[in-house]
């Protein structure tokens, strides 16, 4: 029989070194089907995590674009992992993603074609706002009548896309748009356009937020009493029952925050690279970034440096396709093999395999 025993003290070091193993055995993996697919596997590879960055042809326009894909990604993971900290499975950023565009998009097009400077902070609140109310709905359920967080989190996504195609198709259809789908595009309407802050860096308000959500994050996690209870719910729930900790409050806030957060990465991404509400609008960020928290063990600093290299994974999958015709679905194969061997790593740092053999009868 094949048995899991728990290790009595887990090794600290092996448990920060698994994201960089589980990356390089992602790479081994994932060579090995881009081999069977009948590439060059050590071409694949290159062609992901070095060309981006180092290609004299490809850099100039890569090395912005890191920061574009990265920021809504570490925005949504911070949210998350909170929750995460505290046992609150939150599946359903995506959903939140799409209100918050929807929500910020409609506040912008509502004021259309006023110039006014309020128009913007006007649209990051409303994207907020559509973000927290979107995550509020799982976070009352599931204080008011025990739901289960992972699996309403996850089917309002569902409804969030529904929502996204009929405003596409509906109420903030572009008038002048000789009835195609989407919305006006916000590139051409200054008060409410997200451009970039220094010309051809890709910095943009979204970029600042992500920035400051990891320094909030720090600074609660580590030096608030608030972040302490986070924690100590996570990893003791007892222990946290015992020292009056309020779950309801904790799952309010922590549910509320990463809807929040995840808000403000869809305004600030269809106020600024995406430029318009469309059936296509989500591209998948809020599942993403679940692998972006955990790949960061769930720690600021570790969710900025781990949105950076799923952002590059995301560049170099685009230029592998394009390069080396590999198919979207393997590349996303490819980003999901990261998580997976890294829960698996995680599992091995934990429990040991024992091999028990059974007595005669």
């Amino acid at each position: 029989m094949i048995k899991l025993e728990k290790r009595p003290q887990p090794s600290r070091a092996l448990a920060l070194a698994t994201p960089l193993i589980a990356v390089f055995i992602t790479m081994i993996a994932g060579g090995l089907l881009f081999w069977a697919l009948g590439k060059n596997p050590f071409e694949a590879i290159r062609t992901i995590f070095w060309d981006p960055l180092f290609h004299e042809q490809f850099a100039s326009y890569s090395r912005p674009q890191l920061l574009v894909k990265a920021g809504p990604l570490i925005l949504i993971a911070i949210g998350l992992s909170l929750g995460f900290r505290a046992g609150i499975w939150n599946i359903g950023a995506e959903g939140q993603y799409i209100m918050g565009a929807i929500c910020g998009a409609g506040v912008g097009l509502a004021f259309y074609p006023s110039e006014s400077f309020l128009i913007f902070p006007m649209m990051v609140v409303a994207g907020a706002l559509g973000g927290w109310a979107w995550a509020m709905i799982p976070a009352l359920l599931k204080v008011k009548f025990g739901t289960n967080e992972i699996l309403v989190s996850l089917m309002l996504v569902y409804v969030a896309e529904q929502l996204l195609a009929s405003m596409s198709l509906g109420l903030l259809r572009n008038p002048e748009g000789h009835g195609f789908p989407g919305s006006r595009n916000l590139k051409d309407y200054a008060a409410a356009h997200n451009g970039e802050l220094i010309a051809g860096t890709g910095m943009h308000w979204g970029i600042v937020a992500a920035f400051i959500a990891v320094i909030f994050a720090y600074v609660l996690l580590n030096r608030h009493i608030l972040g302490f209870n986070i924690r100590l719910t996570g990893e003791a729930p007892r222990a946290a029952r015992f020292a009056g900790v309020n779950p309801t409050r904790l799952i309010l806030f922590c549910l509320g925050t990463a809807g929040a957060l995840a808000g403000l990465a869809g305004l600030f991404e269809v106020s600024g690279p995406a430029g318009q509400i469309s059936i296509d609008f989500n591209v998948g960020y809020g599942f993403t970034a679940i692998i972006v928290a955990f790949l960061g063990r769930l720690h600021p600093v570790g969710i900025l440096l781990a949105g950076l290299l799923m952002a590059l994974t995301y560049i170099g999958g685009e230029l592998a396709q394009l390069m080396l015709s590999l198919p979207s679905a393997a590349i996303q194969v490819f980003q999901g093999m990261l998580l997976f061997f890294l829960l698996a790593l995680d599992l091995l740092t934990n429990y040991r395999i024992r091999i028990a053999v059974k007595g005669a009868a």
